[in-house]
């Protein structure tokens, strides 16, 4: 039997604060530099407001894979799917080179994992394989 995985993920990281502050610098020197309307840049830096929000809850997303179910949760939602019903995963690399993971049950279902609470690829592909399932890759595909 595979070693059961786990995989964590908070929202609260550096790299998430730097850009914001990077983006909000950005906006108040086109405003000062530039004389931008005040109420365009606010307009613009309403796109960061789910950003923001995520860093303040410090939101977490995580998936855990043992020898019986794989079970997964991002936000408030959380799901889990037992082995013996996955028939494969699809890894489908997208053209902004994401990768979305699709779990193909037997009883012909789909169930999308949410892409914020998926490990890195290559690693997650490895485990799934450590732990008999089936994984197919498909690259650059339209739909």
């Amino acid at each position: 039997m595979a070693e059961p995985y786990s995989f964590e993920r908070h929202q609260r990281q550096p790299r998430t604060v730097t850009i914001l502050i990077a983006v909000y610098a950005g906006l108040i020197a086109l405003i000062i530099l530039f004389n931008a309307a005040w109420w365009i840049m606010a307009g613009l830096a309403l796109f960061t407001l789910p950003t923001l929000w995520d860093l303040v809850n410090d939101a977490k997303a995580g998936l855990t894979l043992d020898n019986q179910a794989l079970s997964w949760f991002s936000g408030r939602h959380s799901a889990e799917v037992r082995l013996d019903e996955i028939d494969y995963l699809r890894f489908d690399t997208r053209w902004d080179f994401s990768v979305r993971v699709t779990i193909y049950l037997t009883s012909d279902k789909r169930v999308r994992l949410p892409y914020d609470s998926l490990p890195p690829h290559r690693v997650f592909e490895d485990v799934l394989q450590a732990h008999g399932l089936r994984v197919e890759r498909h690259h650059f595909t339209i739909l």
